[in-house]
């Protein structure tokens, strides 16, 4: 199995109530690919941090293999989400695949 993690800052800018508007919506999109991806196993998306926190949201997914992680990178319901809800507020984005 592969692990595919990542953290995002979102956008400065933006008011509170569109961070978290924003929050909710990419939670929602991502965790909506489940059952739609070939090979994408689990996934979780955690916007709720602690105050010592320094970024805004974390994904959490699981896939059979790396070819499944390179089929969901560009599967289109993925392209759909991360071009429409995710990028549209990231300012930063920090990845780390590995096996498990």
């Amino acid at each position: 199995m592969v692990k595919h993690m990542i953290i995002w800052t979102l956008t400065d800018g933006i008011s509170e109530e569109e961070k978290a508007e924003a929050k909710k919506n990419i939670k929602a999109g991502l965790e909506g690919l489940k059952g739609k991806i070939p090979g994408l196993i689990d996934i979780h998306v955690y916007i709720d941090g602690l105050g010592s926190s320094n970024t805004d949201v974390m994904l959490d997914s699981t896939f059979e293999d790396e070819a499944s992680l390179q089929g969901y990178a560009v599967h289109p319901a993925h392209v759909d989400v991360a071009t429409n809800i995710v990028r549209p507020y990231s300012k930063i984005r920090s990845c780390f695949d590995y096996e498990v």
